[in-house]
């Protein structure tokens, strides 16, 4: 995953780069593409399998100019590459300070955005994206059919006798719920 990561953002910054060459000395400009400029450093959060997978993605891409440490939380050890041994930084240090600060900072920020995600499915219902239905008619297939599982049981004709639908938006209801497949199962058989 962390190869996988490593290698969409920076490919962005080798097309963006390649798109406004001397981007990086002018950071003055402004119509820049937001991926032209590159980091000084990325900090992995994890310990050496990390930092050689974001390392092989960096190199695989030709990205010399990018220095790379990780930081891994058992010890708060800090990884470099090219070196065997991880750096024990003090306690006291500011310098690990700062890395702990932004490492718990990403931590954040993917869990409110995770969070957000579930949130939104949590909301979402199967009947959004489909044509026609509001909340009005949802409300009336529920308490038709009971449940979703039953209403995706249910025939197109069976959808059509729920209070205001037609046959064509049955149809729809009944494709929308079963996929694409249904309506040539319902043509074949």
């Amino acid at each position: 995953m962390m190869h996988e990561v490593i290698t969409r953002r920076f490919r962005r910054h080798v097309e963006a780069a390649a798109q406004s060459p001397g981007s990086r000395a002018d950071p003055e400009r402004r119509n820049v593409p937001h991926f032209a400029y590159s980091p000084n450093l990325v900090i992995i959060d994890g310990g050496k399998g990390q930092l050689n997978a974001a390392r092989r993605a960096l190199d695989e891409l030709g990205v010399d100019d990018v220095e790379v440490c990780a930081l891994a939380k058992r010890l708060e050890e800090v990884f470099l590459p090219d070196r065997d041994e991880s750096v024990l930084l003090p306690r006291s240090s500011e310098a690990l300070y700062l890395l702990q600060r932004i490492r718990d900072e990403a931590h954040r920020f993917a869990i409110t955005y995770h969070r957000s995600l579930r949130g939104k499915a949590m909301t979402e219902s199967a009947f959004d994206d489909i044509p026609g239905i509001g909340p009005a008619r949802r409300r009336a297939l529920l308490a038709e059919f009971g449940s979703l599982k039953r209403l995706r049981a249910a025939s197109v004709a069976e959808i059509a006798a729920a209070d205001g639908f037609s046959d064509r938006l049955a149809q729809t209801v009944y494709d929308a719920l079963r996929g694409g497949a249904a309506r040539q199962e319902a043509m074949t058989g």
